[in-house]
């Protein structure tokens, strides 16, 4: 199985995170691509036996970071249907902007949805103000996700 880790940053938290996973999943998964969202557009799901995560942090107003916004718009400008596309979501925010917390990687979620790819278990957010380290977290929530919810979905899938 391989795992895609496409990151959407601006100060490299999301990075961090995605590499974090990198090295401490390997165990689980056998090819593991850490991919930055630059330059990125709908074509990157075209790999049916790819388990995709989306880690993205939130910027300005809610708003996916710069880096990824190309690979956001031709979800929407280049659209096709994304049925095949099994996927996870891991949303850095800041909880004191209450209205748009985590929205960077939510955003991404509903216009995957709206695409028909299938989102396996719920969006993980992360909490800046919350003082912990979003790699440490998102490490043992990837980990859960991965062994509980990701592998057997997949499993499942295909047998």
């Amino acid at each position: 199985m391989k795992l895609k880790i496409l990151v959407g940053t601006m100060t490299s938290t999301a990075d961090y995170v995605a590499q974090a996973i990198q090295m401490d999943c390997a165990d689980l998964v056998d090819d593991i691509e850490v991919a930055l969202m630059d330059d990125l557009d709908i074509s990157v799901f075209d790999d049916a036996d790819a388990l995709y995560l989306i880690c993205s942090s939130t910027y300005g107003s809610g708003d996916v970071p710069d880096n990824a916004r190309n690979l956001y718009d031709s979800l929407d400008l280049t659209p096709k249907f994304l049925g095949h596309v099994r996927y996870g979501v891991i949303a850095l925010g800041d909880r004191t902007y209450s209205q748009t917390f985590c929205f960077g990687g939510k955003k991404f979620d509903e216009r995957l949805q709206g695409l028909g790819a299938q989102r396996i278990g719920e969006v993980w957010c992360h909490d800046a103000s919350a003082a912990t380290l979003p790699e440490e977290l998102g490490t043992v929530w990837c980990r859960e996700w991965l062994e509980k919810e990701a592998i057997p979905a997949l499993q499942k899938a295909t047998a």
